[in-house]
């Protein structure tokens, strides 16, 4: 008689579940050690081929600065040529791609082109198109030519961040020529691509269309007490001197595997657990997503000395950019209110290394308050996720496909909004389809608003003593130590310490490169084919989850504890009387005291220039000027646009002949006149209808008009918009 296992033992249920947990432990090591194996030796290939962006789109390039014969730049501009998506499940290049899926809605002429800019942050370029739902592929699903500003590993000799800024001008100089029956460029930025669009912008703003930000740092001295740790290292390490003799102990280059370092260890449980246990937890499935992910993660890229230490000392640490006085290494001053496009904003509450207040405090900071906005014609638009963390704005397929996928979407109808401040709400609405099942609407937004995300500038003050540290100690450090360090270093000494960098190492010990892998190569397929896997009710695999949660909630108290002795032994040095009195601040003088008076003052002068240059202009224009400040009356009555009363509002205008020679620009800029002389004083706008609109036939269109917009979509007017709605019906009778 055959007795099984379960037969043997009073504990025969266990004794199969500790058998098929350890099998299947033993098979899940293997298949993880090979994943790892994979990732160096993907690592090395990526090496070997020059590090390419890791876009899985087709591209020609179009321009390499690296040719250009004044200030080379080790950038180049792209031109996405490949408009259908892959097969599902494939990665790679799109050559893999299906010819029997659908493509991507054709390129069209009068379309605006779509630039997107990637991060320059240590890893190479690439995760804007990374898979198909990205932002190249939201851009392409909506029928914009797209092109992409891509960097090389290595600078140019002395390359400077003027020389990128003035290459990158080159490149819109391109795209505007090859379309010139299309507006302006919309430029995406994603995190430290987003610092370098908003220069780009503001330095030519004749050139760059809207401006989409995303998790992208531009006031850097922001945050919250207790919850936003990052911005305390560089004072903690006593400024720019640090990035200086970085930069020469590599031989006069800083090596970007130095702040990929700085991210790791913003999140200690995700580097050195979490992220490789969800592999090896779930390595039948992870493998390929974090190949992918860990193709461009382990890309470490290069800077110039001049480079790093503009934009640490320039922008990190010195604030120079919200300050007005940024200067770039050819003597350009960068001032953020040059924008001549909207600017939209999307951050994050769940990002800790762009949080919302470094990415919208700038606002508050350049422009003061909403009527400055208005004066100068600006329109911000802003944007805030929950949950998602920083990479996952610009990564995450779910991102993509809403958040994303609606701000280029709507990239024309923003540019037609009331100039003001406005929070972008995305609503799911399947009974909608042709809205791609989601509401998009622009609710007007106070400065209280931004503030409310914030407790208070106060705490910024110690970063102005830190400003002043940094010069101290950078200039001593240049002066008496930087000659010595450069005496002892050479290109062998720098590559020695480049390949000994603890990120390259754990890539290139464990691939192919290392006979020991030898046996895990050997093992993997056989385990792969005689894989058996275990549920998750297994008793030994929940604790295993649960050992695991452990380690990780022990390494976020690490961290925990590790913050808060940062941010507790910065503003013990940096708010210290005897530091602040020795190391006076860059920021607290007495001229920077009656400065800042003077511009309140100054500033409330020009407003109310402003006010009466739109009040004695509101008597000025005829019929299109009159049918656009009803429209324009209607859609801002309830402080909400809506993006089905802008589609409504468009439809109707097509259809007039007094808009068909018009310029995209002077179109846009008779929206933003019409709209700005309603905010300055809506009852004499309204009631100088009468002299814009003369003849009953105008009259009437204009109210027929104003009825439509107001039930676009098939809503029902609101009290407000019939209340106004009447009232010129009256005047225009």
């Amino acid at each position: 008689m055959n007795v099984g296992l379960d037969g043997l033992i009073p504990f025969s249920g266990i004794a199969k579940e500790a058998y098929d947990y350890f099998l299947d432990s033993a098979q899940r090591s293997i298949l993880f050690m090979d994943a790892l194996r994979k990732r160096g030796n993907t690592y090395i290939q990526h090496l070997d081929e020059q590090q390419p962006p890791v876009l899985v789109f087709k591209y020609e390039i179009l321009m390499d600065a690296r040719t250009f014969e004044k200030n080379p730049a080790n950038y180049a501009l792209a031109k996405i040529i490949d408009r259908r998506a892959p097969k599902p499940g494939q990665k790679g290049t799109s050559e893999r791609r299906s010819d029997t899926v659908d493509d991507y809605q054709p390129e069209s002429p009068t379309k605006r082109p779509i630039v997107i800019i990637d991060p320059r942050a240590g890893h190479g370029p690439g995760i804007g198109g990374s898979k198909q739902d990205s932002e190249i592929g939201m851009a392409l699903s909506h029928g914009h030519p797209v092109y992409f500003i891509f960097f090389y590993t290595n600078p140019m000799p002395n390359q400077t961040l003027a020389d990128v800024k003035n290459a990158e001008v080159k490149f819109l100089e391109e795209i505007r020529r090859r379309h010139p029956a299309a507006p302006a460029p919309a430029i995406m930025g994603n995190c430290q691509g987003g610092w370098a669009s908003a220069l780009l912008a503001a330095s030519r703003p004749d050139l760059a269309g809207p401006l989409v930000l995303n998790g992208s740092p531009l006031s850097y001295w922001s945050g919250v007490d207790g919850k936003n740790p990052m911005r305390y290292k560089g004072g903690l390490l006593g400024g720019v001197w640090m990035n200086s003799l970085l930069s020469d102990l590599s031989d006069g280059k800083f090596d970007g595997a130095n702040l990929v370092m700085n991210m790791e260890m913003l999140n200690p449980a995700n580097t050195n657990w979490k992220k490789l246990y969800n592999v090896y937890a779930n390595v039948d499935t992870e493998e390929e997503r974090f190949l992918d992910f860990e193709k461009w993660w382990g890309g470490f890229f290069w800077m110039t000395k001049a480079e790093i230490h503009k934009i640490v000392d320039g922008l990190f640490i010195g604030n120079h950019l919200v300050k007005g006085d940024f200067t770039l290494d050819d003597g350009e001053v960068i001032n953020l209110k040059n924008f001549g496009h909207p600017v939209v904003v999307f951050a994050s509450e769940g990002d800790n290394i762009t949080p919302p207040q470094q990415a919208l405090n700038w606002i508050v900071q350049v422009y003061g308050t909403v009527d400055e906005i208005k004066r100068n014609q600006q329109v911000i638009v802003y944007i805030i996720h929950p949950k998602i963390g920083h990479l996952g704005i610009f990564v995450a397929s779910s991102i993509a496909k809403k958040e994303q996928s609606e701000i280029i979407g709507s990239v024309e109808m923003i540019n037609y909004l009331a100039p003001g401040l406005y929070e972008m709400i995305i609503e799911h609405d399947p009974s909608k389809p042709w809205l791609n099942d989601y509401e998009v609407k622009f609710e007007e937004r106070t400065i209280a608003d931004l503030m409310a995300l914030d407790d208070g500038f106060g705490d910024e003050d110690a970063f102005g003593h830190v400003a002043a540290l940094s010069e101290i100690n950078d200039s001593f450090y240049n002066a008496f130590i930087s000659p010595f360090v450069k005496a002892v270093t050479n290109r062998n000494s720098a590559l020695a310490l480049k390949l000994l960098h603890p990120l390259r190492v754990q890539r290139y010990v464990v691939s192919d490169v290392n006979p020991f892998m030898i046996p895990v190569a050997t093992l993997a397929p056989y385990v792969k084919e005689n894989r058996g896997e275990i549920g998750d009710q297994n008793r030994f695999r929940l604790i295993e989850k649960d050992i695991s949660d452990l380690i990780e909630e022990s390494w976020n108290l690490y961290r925990d504890l590790r913050d808060m002795r940062d941010e507790a032994l910065f503003k013990a040095i940096y708010t210290n009387p005897l530091v602040t009195l020795m190391i006076p601040s860059k920021t607290q003088t007495a001229t920077d005291a009656v400065d800042g008076v003077l511009a309140v003052a100054s500033r409330k002068d020009d407003l109310k220039k402003d006010k009466k240059k739109w009040g004695q202009a509101m008597e000025d224009g005829g019929y299109a000027d009159g049918l656009i400040r009803v429209l324009a009356a209607v859609i801002a009555i309830d402080k909400t646009i809506e993006e089905i009363e802008i589609k409504e509002a468009g439809q109707i205008i097509r259809t007039r002949p007094e808009f068909r020679d018009m310029t995209i620009e002077q179109f846009r800029a008779l929206v933003a006149a019409q709209f700005r002389m309603i905010q300055v004083d809506s009852k004499k706008a309204l009631a100088a209808l009468p002299k814009l609109l003369k003849t009953p036939e105008e009259r009437a269109e204009a109210i027929k008009f104003a009825h439509q917009v107001a039930a676009a979509g098939g809503k029902t007017p609101g009290k407000q918009e019939k209340e106004l709605i009447a009232k010129i019906e009256a005047m225009l009778k």
